[in-house]
């Protein structure tokens, strides 16, 4: 009984959290503009996105190990990617615009939310669209914004690393920013059920998440890569080695062998 309350009670805290998403999105964020210069409306939206984000992250309940640092100056942030929950992990430490996959700008509320946040949107195996991405992600860099790409372009359930789409790390080498790895890693009772795979639906997996007691993420911020003199490939190779080793750590050595064999 007690669990059925705390999980309506987090329910509705979720319900209000997005009513004020709204609110912020249609009325504070069109005043910060109109009031403030860009660069200044920039620096308030970016501090609401991130307590926004904390919010929810409070209401969820997660518990996140961080380790290694955050990156000194504009960067592309390269991450594996499980769960919708990932961008509530890494967002809240640091004001960044996300990549999606385009369906989730048809999503109910959510994709309203995203689109008002600044998240680019992608159309996978569209070459016209992709292009129009990769000069809207140079535009916000020369604008000294991060960005927060998920290169796989679907999720997994976090115990592989999955090729990288290479054309996301162009914008990085044209404006010669950095490029830094990041690493997801459920743990304990999430490690099953976080993943968001196949004909998972968000409403269903967002009730499944709050029944949870905690969640629990280790969030892992590698060295950045040093991308002189490398193109886009090269350095996408890279980093997905980089992020399935430090994944490989807690895999079983014939599965890292198989992993490894996919990558090469």
């Amino acid at each position: 009984m007690k669990s059925k309350i705390r999980l309506y009670y987090k329910l509705f805290l979720v319900v209000v959290l997005f009513t004020n998403g709204l609110i912020i999105a249609t009325g504070v964020f069109p005043a910060l503009s109109f009031l403030y210069s860009t660069r200044d409306a920039k620096v308030k939206k970016d501090a609401i996105k991130t307590r926004w984000l904390r919010k929810f992250s409070s209401i969820v309940n997660l518990h996140i190990i961080k380790d290694g640092e955050l990156p000194e100056r504009r960067a592309i942030l390269i991450s594996n990617h499980i769960s919708w929950l990932d961008i509530i992990v890494i967002g809240q430490y640091l004001p960044a615009c996300f990549i999606a996959k385009s369906d989730i700008s048809n999503w109910p509320v959510i994709g309203y939310l995203a689109r008002q946040a600044g998240t680019i949107f992608i159309r996978r195996g569209d070459k016209q669209h992709i292009r129009t991405t990769a000069e809207k992600m140079v535009w916000l860099l020369k604008q000294n914004s991060n960005i927060i790409a998920f290169p796989e372009g679907t999720t997994t359930k976090g115990d592989e690393v999955l090729h990288f789409h290479s054309s996301l790390f162009q914008p990085a080498l044209l404006t010669k920013s950095t490029v830094q790895p990041v690493v997801l890693q459920y743990q304990g009772t999430a490690k099953e059920h976080a993943p968001f795979v196949g004909d998972d639906a968000f409403v269903p997996h967002l009730i499944r998440m709050l029944a949870l007691d905690k969640i629990e993420v280790r969030l892992s911020f590698l060295p950045v890569i040093n991308s002189s003199g490398k193109d886009r490939h090269t350095v996408s190779l890279e980093a997905r080695d980089r992020i399935w080793e430090k994944i490989s750590e807690g895999v079983p050595a014939g599965n890292s062998d198989q992993q490894r064999l996919k990558s090469s």
